[in-house]
């Protein structure tokens, strides 16, 4: 049996014999010296959306968080595990970037499974029933829409999700902090992942616009 799927070794011999030794001096400079990117990426983990590939970033360019529903949950300091405030307080207090992106996706399964309130629990933890329970009161407003289609009422939740997590960062002492002194900008972006476009949202409206290009 092997040590690896086929694929991923197959992959990284691609690697090594391609993007590595182009981009090898960058590496090595990486290793030595530490990264230091400027922006953080908070993204879903589907596996259709890698921030990587949407923003044609190198090694070392991009700081990015996934989890289902690209979702930053408010600050609690309760002793408990917290993996998404765990790495947004390294990329704040430590690595110091600049900015925050939170970046949702369109066809998100967690969105979706938030919309379907009758759907079963994968399993009996349920894990994502109930980190999808941060959204909840916003899914109820938009499911109970009969004006939209499922279509619609998909592509408003991605979004709201987006606004929802920026709110929550603010929650942070750390990036409310730095937000104020102008030292951290928050951003928000959805991706089209059938068409490739990419919306930002407009800070002062909270409107998804496309950018010029």
């Amino acid at each position: 049996m092997p040590h690896l799927p086929e694929h991923l070794i197959t992959g990284y011999r691609n690697f090594m014999s391609g993007r590595y030794p182009a981009e090898s001096g960058r590496y090595r400079s990486l290793a030595r010296e530490g990264q230091a990117p400027e922006t953080m990426i908070v993204a879903c983990c589907d596996s259709r959306s890698a921030p990587e590939a949407i923003f044609d970033a190198g090694p070392g360019e991009l700081f990015v968080l996934r989890n289902v529903a690209n979702l930053v949950p408010p600050y609690e300091p309760d002793g408990e595990y917290h993996s998404t405030s765990a790495a947004l307080e390294f990329a704040v207090q430590s690595l110091k970037v600049k900015n925050i992106v939170v970046m949702g996706h369109g066809r998100c399964g967690g969105i979706r499974a938030a919309l379907d309130t009758n759907s079963a629990p994968l399993s009996p933890g349920d894990f994502i029933g109930k980190w999808m329970s941060l959204i909840a009161p916003a899914a109820e407003t938009v499911a109970s829409s009969t004006m939209m289609t499922a279509t619609e009422r998909q592509t408003a939740l991605e979004r709201i999700s987006v606004r929802y997590s920026i709110a929550n960062l603010r929650t942070f002492p750390c990036v409310s902090i730095l937000e104020g002194k102008g030292k951290l900008s928050l951003y928000g972006a959805w991706f089209d992942i059938s068409t490739g476009e990419l919306w930002v949202m407009n800070k002062e409206t909270g409107d998804f616009e496309r950018p010029e290009l």
